[in-house]
C-alpha cells in the first residue's frame, strides 16, 4: 500500500509538471521568450527551493539524461564519418586550445580569489565547458547546424564531451584517491574510447543496415520506432559501462547510421521522444537552483554570469578566427559557446562526495552556470543583430555610407530585378535571371552568406530590405521587378507597403509557403503572390494529367484558370491525423471539412445569402451525385445535401453550427 501510495504522488507531481510546462511554455510563445526558458522556469517554480511540489528529483533527472542521449543520437545523423573527418581540425584543433585555454584562464581567476586548487579545478571544468544541450538544440531549430558557426560550435561541443571524461578523471586524484597513475588513467581512457569507436564502427557497418533493412520489410512502424529506440540506449549503455559520456555513444551510433537509407525516417521517430525528454532534462535543471541562494548572493552570480559570457565570447571568438578568418562566423561561435555547461552539475555533486568544495561555493558556481544556460537561448536569438552591428562597427560603414556605396555599384542599373532575400528561393530566381541575361541585384542579412556569395561573383549585397533607403540606393525607381522571397509574411508585407506609401508603382512579386496570407499581401500591394506549395501541386497536376494524355492546351488552360482565380480551386485541404492546423507562425491554416445537411437542419430551404456564412466559406456541394462548384449567394440548400466548408478549424466549427442548429 505505501509503494501504491508513493506511485500515487509521483503521478500527481508527473501531471503537475506537465500541466505547468503546457501553460508556462504557451504564456512564454506568445510573449516570443524561448521554450528553453520555459522549461527552466517550471523547473524553478516547482522544485524544492521555490514552492516545493515536486520532490522525486531524481527520478526526473534520470529521465532527462536520456533527453540529452537522444538529442545527442539526432545530431549524430547529421554527422557521417567521411565529415567527421574532414572536421578532426576544428575539434581537436578549435576544440583542444578552447577547453585549454579557458580552463587555465578560469582556474588562474578562481585561484586568485582564494579558492582551493582543488576548488579552482572544479569550477574550471564547469565553467570551460559549454551546454551541449541548449546549443544544439537551437542549433537545430534554427537550421542552422551545417553553416559555418554551426560546424565550429558541434566541434568544439564533441570535444567538450571527451574533456569532460577527463575532468572525472581527476576528481578521485585531486581527493587522494587514485591508486594509479593520472597518466595511466588518461591513456586508459583513450584507450577504452578508440575501442569504443572502432567497435562502433564495425557495428555500424555490418550489423545496423542488414538490421533495419529486415525491421523495414516487416512495415511495422511500433517495430521500427522500438529497434531505433533500442540502438540509440543500448549504445549509450555501452559507453557509460566504460566509463565514457552516454550523449558520446549516442552520437557515435547516429553517425554510423547517417550513411544509411533509413536516416531521414530514424530522424522522424525519434524526435518526439527527444524533445520531450529533452524539456524533462531542461525542467530538472531549473530544478537544481537554490532560490534562496540567488537571493543572498544574487550580486556576486550576476557578476560572475556577466564575466563568463563576456570572457568565454572573446576567448571563442579569438580562437575561431583563428581557425577561420571570418569575423561574422567567429562571433556567432563565440556566442553561442559563452555559457557554462550542465556537466558541471554531475562534476559539483563528485565534488561535494570528495570533500573537494564547500557547499557555499558550489551553490553560487552552479546558479551562475545555470543563469547562463538560461540566458543562452536570448543572447543566440539577439546573434544575428548583434553580429550585424559589431560587422557594421568593425568595418567603420555606417547605414548611409554603405547606402552611398551601393548607389555606386548599382548606378549603371536599369529595368532590373531587385531579390529581397538571397536563400534558396532567391539564388534560384537569380539563375534563372543569370541564364535570360537579365540585370538583377540581391539584398540579404546574412553577413556569412553575402560574403560567400559575392565571393563567387553574385551582385549580392548586405543590408535590411525593410529599409526604404537601401532599396533606393539598389536603384528602386528605375526596377523593372521588386521580388521578395522571405517566408514571413509579416516582413513581407511591410516592405511592400514602404514601396507604396513612396507611391513606387513598380511589379512587386511575393513568395509565401503556403496559402494563409495572400489576401492580406494583395491588400497592401503585392502584384503576384506564389505560394509555394501551390505552385508545387500545380506542376504536380501538370505532369499527371500529361500522363493521362489530356491535351496540353487544356492542361494550359486548367492551370491559368486556377492561377488567375488566386489559386481558390487549391485553398484548403482534408486534414488528416498529423495535419498542422497552424503554420510556423501560428496563424490558422484554412482546411476543407464536410457536412451532412439531414431533414430538420436549419440551412434546408434557405439560400447562402440568408444563411449569412461571413467567415467560413462554401466551397461545393454534393447533390444527389452531382457537385456544385464556387455556389453563388442565390443557391438554394437542401437536406440531404453534402456541404463543403472552408475556413481556419474554427470558421468550420462556427459554419457547422449555423448550418445545422442555427
Amino acid at each position: 500500500m505505501a509503494g501504491a501510495h508513493a506511485g500515487g504522488e509521483t503521478l500527481v507531481e508527473y501531471l503537475i509538471l506537465i500541466t505547468s510546462a503546457v501553460v508556462v511554455s504557451t504564456a512564454f510563445r506568445r510573449l516570443h521568450v524561448p521554450p528553453v526558458i520555459a522549461y527552466l522556469a517550471v523547473g524553478l517554480l516547482l522544485g524544492p527551493t521555490a514552492a516545493g511540489v515536486i520532490t522525486d528529483i531524481g527520478t526526473i533527472q534520470l529521465l532527462a539524461e536520456f533527453g540529452v542521449v537522444f538529442l545527442l543520437f539526432s545530431l549524430g545523423l547529421e554527422f557521417s564519418l567521411p565529415r567527421m573527418i574532414a572536421l578532426r581540425r576544428l575539434v581537436f584543433g578549435l576544440g583542444g586550445w578552447q577547453v585549454l585555454l579557458s580552463s587555465a584562464v578560469i582556474f588562474a581567476i578562481a585561484t586568485l580569489v582564494g579558492a582551493t586548487q582543488e576548488e579552482a579545478t572544479l569550477v574550471a571544468g564547469a565553467m570551460a565547458l559549454s551546454s551541449t544541450a541548449v546549443v544544439s538544440k537551437e542549433l537545430v531549430a534554427r537550421n542552422e547546424l551545417n553553416q559555418a558557426h554551426g560546424q565550429q560550435s558541434m566541434a568544439v561541443l564533441l570535444f567538450q564531451d571527451i574533456a569532460a571524461v577527463i575532468f572525472l578523471i581527476l576528481i578521485p586524484f585531486l581527493a587522494g584517491e587514485g591508486e594509479e597513475s593520472i597518466g595511466l588513467a588518461l591513456a586508459l581512457t583513450l584507450t577504452k574510447g578508440l575501442a569504443l569507436f572502432l567497435l562502433m564502427l564495425a557495428i555500424g557497418k555490418f550489423i545496423l543496415p542488414p538490421l533495419f533493412s529486415e525491421v523495414g520489410k516487416a512495415h511495422s512502424d511500433e517495430l521500427f520506432v522500438l529497434t531505433v529506440l533500442m540502438v540509440a540506449l543500448l549504445s549509450a549503455a555501452l559507453t557509460q559501462s566504460l566509463g565514457l559520456s552516454m550523449a558520446l555513444g549516442a552520437f557515435i551510433a547516429g553517425m554510423m547510421l547517417s550513411e544509411t537509407h533509413f536516416k531521414h525516417q530514424i530522424e522522424a521517430d525519434i524526435r518526439p521522444f527527444r524533445d520531450l525528454l529533452l524539456g524533462l532534462f531542461f525542467i530538472s535543471v531549473g530544478m537544481i537552483v537554490d532560490l534562496n541562494e540567488i537571493l543572498a548572493n544574487g550580486h556576486w552570480i550576476l557578476l560572475l554570469t556577466l564575466g563568463l559570457l563576456l570572457g568565454k565570447t572573446i576567448l571563442v571568438t579569438f580562437l575561431a578566427y583563428r581557425f577561420r578568418p571570418d569575423f561574422s562566423t567567429a562571433l556567432k561561435t563565440g556566442l553561442y559557446l559563452s555559457q557554462g555547461g550542465e556537466f558541471g552539475f554531475a562534476l559539483f555533486a563528485l565534488g561535494e562526495r570528495h570533500q573537494l568544495m564547500s557547499k557555499p561555493v558550489a551553490a553560487i558556481v552552479i546558479s551562475t552556470v545555470i543563469v547562463s544556460i538560461t540566458l543562452t537561448p536570448l543572447l543566440i536569438g539577439m546573434a544575428p543583430r548583434l553580429v550585424a552591428w559589431l560587422t557594421a562597427r568593425k568595418k567603420e560603414a555606417p547605414a548611409v555610407t554603405r547606402s552611398e556605396i551601393l548607389t555606386e555599384a548599382c548606378a549603371d542599373l536599369s529595368q532590373h530585378a531587385i531579390i529581397c532575400g538571397f536563400g534558396r528561393v532567391g539564388q534560384t530566381v537569380a539563375r534563372f535571371l543569370r541564364q535570360s541575361e537579365l540585370p538583377m541585384v540581391a539584398l540579404d542579412t546574412d553577413p556569412v552568406r553575402v560574403s560567400e556569395a559575392s565571393h563567387a561573383g553574385e551582385p549580392v549585397f548586405y543590408g535590411n530590405a525593410e529599409r526604404l533607403d537601401m532599396l533606393l540606393a539598389l536603384g528602386l525607381s528605375r526596377a523593372r521587378l521588386v521580388v521578395i522571397t522571405y517566408n514571413d509574411p509579416e516582413r513581407s508585407q511591410t516592405i511592400i507597403r514602404m514601396i507604396r506609401e513612396k507611391s513606387l508603382e513598380v511589379p512587386i512579386l511575393v513568395r509565401t509557403r503556403d496559402d494563409s496570407g495572400i489576401d492580406a499581401l494583395k491588400l497592401a500591394g503585392a502584384t503576384e503572390v506564389v505560394p509555394e506549395t501551390l505552385e508545387a501541386s500545380l506542376m504536380l497536376v501538370s505532369q499527371v494529367l500529361t500522363l493521362m494524355q489530356v491535351p496540353a492546351v487544356s492542361i494550359h488552360r486548367q492551370i491559368e484558370e486556377a492561377r488567375r482565380s488566386r489559386y481558390r480551386l487549391l485553398h484548403g485541404y482534408y486534414p488528416g491525423i498529423n495535419s498542422q492546423l497552424v503554420n510556423a507562425a501560428g496563424q490558422p491554416l484554412e482546411k476543407l471539412h464536410a457536412i451532412d445537411l439531414p431533414k430538420g437542419a436549419w440551412a434546408c430551404n434557405r439560400t447562402l445569402a440568408e444563411i449569412k456564412l461571413s467567415d467560413c466559406r462554401i466551397d461545393s456541394i454534393r447533390r444527389k451525385g452531382s457537385l456544385i462548384d464556387f455556389p453563388g449567394p442565390e443557391q438554394r440548400l437542401e437536406a440531404g445535401d453534402t456541404v463543403i466548408l472552408h475556413g481556419s478549424a474554427e470558421q468550420v466549427e462556427h459554419a457547422e453550427n449555423r448550418l445545422l442548429g442555427g
